[in-house]
């Protein structure tokens, strides 16, 4: 394949070619002998989102310019739609498993049953205070109450309004949402509603579904995304600035190099603390090692380097999702420890020929072949990051010998840890120096960059970069997140010096404050956590209403199904959502005037679909321009 689609990338450019010396099955070949003559044309019908296979009828084809229907009669339209939201309900569904552990995790550490400690006894009582829960008491009894409040919330009939979203939402949204329809109950019986909707003969109705999956998306956002971040936050600590190494370059053959991988942090930080006993790191030279490093890996990675700085232990942060047959084949990795998210069906070809062990830690992960499972449980966390150190110093002399590493690969810095407290503290302890910068223009308003990385269309994270870089150079501040979040970091954009690709306001702001023009602000699960700063700056600017907010959302490359119940959010929420490449539902016309004309006048949000970077920018500016006009800045 040509370069630019490979990556944006060198180091994984570099470990391309080493993959094809190798003959080892990639992500790059496998996505281009799926086209039908070229890596990105594919099935007409399967693109456009008009088929469907759910009944022994089909497959069926849709057609609506022909009126050509399913064969149950469902028209292309509602087609589409339902499955969208079907996807919508596994992003969701994976999103509350995550959060489901992390109260879990909250509630054992609450009584005293694991190696983690309530690091932010501020976080909790502030939370706990938004959620209606008391304050008074220990730590470990106001964590308890959480636990429940937000337990009991998750199971509340969809009947009943959902008591979290109604203490944490916007009140001008949630009025919306009351008048729609789709002020969501519990996340559980919401699920249930949703799937339930999407069977064969049900909900044909586009317009119908299309709600539900909106409804279905705000309790995501807050009983799965913010209540997630948030008691993480309360158990490994509130995101900070600090600098971290990022790239393939992190990885050092000459130490047992283990990669938590994934989207839950639990054992990643158990790990840390196990590995920076000594004892365990003299293990390790014993076994001919320098030491164990502890090496952060896509979403369980930004989890852990938002949060934690790192140190000659916790070294460092190797990329995002497409990069990870890459850093496997370096031959550097003693073990791939695989919970919840992005772990590839071919790891295991991977680990037979560079000789790593691959470690399931999540119920939810299984590989052909692989039968070594070590499923987390909080009461076990540190028993099993010792078994794990124990297994990878176990597997380096045989590493050693039998695979020869690559070396040499690029290392960078990039600056991570921003979140709305310390983006708070770093403007003084307000958001009015904020708010200033954008009422005068300095700045023209805010973009939270919400993606993956896809090779659709384009190398991994080439289109990422250049719609952020785009943006900056409009004076648009960027926050990222999700694989997004790695793009930037890797391709130098979350570092002060960027801000020479910003335009004249921003880069001064940037200079001046020492900060980069695209703030590191997580992972995917901050969709929820970034919800609420922009609530944040609504209420700042006097409860101006989200819809009419200089802000954005853009998923320059999104790729899975979490991010489809993330855009959808944004839509709900009333913000306008670019997403690239264009979603599986163009051959629904009618749905498609729906999510980019009509919604505006239903929710205030509108979806903006755009495979050209500069024009995405463009109308994501005009946006923000019209809005700055009608609040007069």
């Amino acid at each position: 394949m040509e370069k630019n689609r490979i990556s944006y990338h060198e180091s994984v450019v570099q470990m391309y070619k080493h993959l094809q010396e190798d003959g080892m099955s990639n992500v790059w070949d496998r996505y281009e002998a799926q086209g039908f003559g070229d890596p990105d044309t594919r099935c007409a019908f399967c693109t456009a989102g008009a088929r469907c296979d759910l009944c022994s009828n089909g497959p069926c084809r849709a057609d609506a310019e022909k009126d050509k229907r399913g064969v149950c009669g469902i028209s292309a339209d509602a087609m589409a739609m339902r499955m969208m939201l079907l996807r919508n309900v596994m992003g969701t569904t994976t999103y509350h498993y995550h959060t489901d552990k992390t109260v879990h995790t909250l509630r054992e550490t609450a009584k005293g049953n694991t190696s983690f400690t309530i690091i932010s006894p501020e976080k909790l009582r502030n939370f706990a205070g938004r959620l209606g829960v008391s304050p008074d008491g220990t730590d470990e009894e106001v964590a308890l109450r959480v636990c429940d409040m937000v337990e009991k919330d998750f199971s509340r009939p969809v009947t009943e309004p959902s008591e979290v979203v109604r203490r944490l939402a916007p009140p001008e949204r949630q009025e919306t949402w009351a008048k729609l329809g789709i002020f969501p109950g519990g996340i559980h019986p919401e699920i249930m509603n949703a799937t339930g909707s999407c069977l064969t003969n049900v909900d044909s109705s586009y317009v119908s579904l299309a709600l539900k999956a909106m409804r279905l998306s705000v309790a995501m956002a807050y009983q799965s995304q913010i209540v997630c971040e948030y008691l993480q936050d309360v158990l490994f600590g509130i995101p900070e600035p600090h600098t971290v190494n990022v790239d393939l370059g992190v990885l050092d053959p000459d130490y047992v190099n283990i990669l938590p991988n994934g989207h839950e942090p639990f054992l990643g930080f158990a790990l840390i603390e196990a590995a920076r006993n000594p004892t365990w790191q003299k293990k390790a030279q014993d076994a001919g090692a320098k030491g164990i490093r502890i090496i952060a890996n896509i979403e369980t990675g930004q989890e852990m380097i938002q949060r934690w700085k790192t140190d000659d232990v916790f070294w460092g942060y190797t990329g995002n999702w497409i990069m990870q047959e890459a850093i496997l084949a370096t031959g550097t990795i003693d073990v791939f420890v695989a919970d919840m998210n992005c772990s590839l069906p071919l790891d295991p070809l991977y680990a037979e020929k560079y000789r790593f062990h691959l470690l399931p830690v999540s119920d939810l992960v299984a590989f052909e072949g692989i039968d070594e499972r070590l499923n987390y449980v909080p009461a076990e966390a540190h028993e099993q990051a010792e078994k794990i150190l124990a297994m990878g110093i176990e597997n380096y002399p045989i590493r050693r010998r039998d695979v020869t590493p690559v070396t040499g690969l690029p290392t960078r810095e990039a600056v991570v840890g921003f979140s709305p407290e310390s983006i708070t503290a770093a403007l003084g302890g307000s958001l009015d120096p904020l708010l200033n910068l954008i009422k005068d223009g300095t700045i023209r308003g805010i973009v939270g960059l919400v993606s993956c990385t896809t090779l659709r269309d384009s190398g991994q994270d080439v289109h990422s970069v250049a719609v952020a870089e785009a943006l900056i150079k409009r004076n648009l501040l960027v926050l990222s997140m999700g694989c997004g979040n790695a793009a930037m970091q890797v391709a130098g954009l979350c570092v002060p010096e960027a801000a020479t690709k910003a335009g004249d306001g921003l880069r001064g702001v940037c200079e001046s404050l020492g900060i980069p023009p695209v703030l590191s602000y997580g992972t995917c699960t901050d969709t929820g956590r970034c919800a609420d700063l922009v609530f944040a700056v609504s209420e700042a600017l006097g409860g101006v209403p989200i819809p009419d907010l200089p802000v954005a959302v853009a998923a320059p490359e999104y790729m899975e199904q979490k991010a489809t119940i993330d855009a959808i959010f944004a839509l709900a929420f009333g913000l306008y959502t670019y997403v690239n490449p264009i979603p599986t539902v163009t051959g629904g016309p009618k749905l498609v005037k729906l999510l980019t004309e009509d919604l505006k006048d239903v929710t205030g949000g509108l979806l903006s679909v755009e495979p050209d970077a500069e024009k995405a920018a463009d109308g994501i500016l005009a946006h923000i321009e019209g809005n700055r006009t009608k609040l007069g800045i």
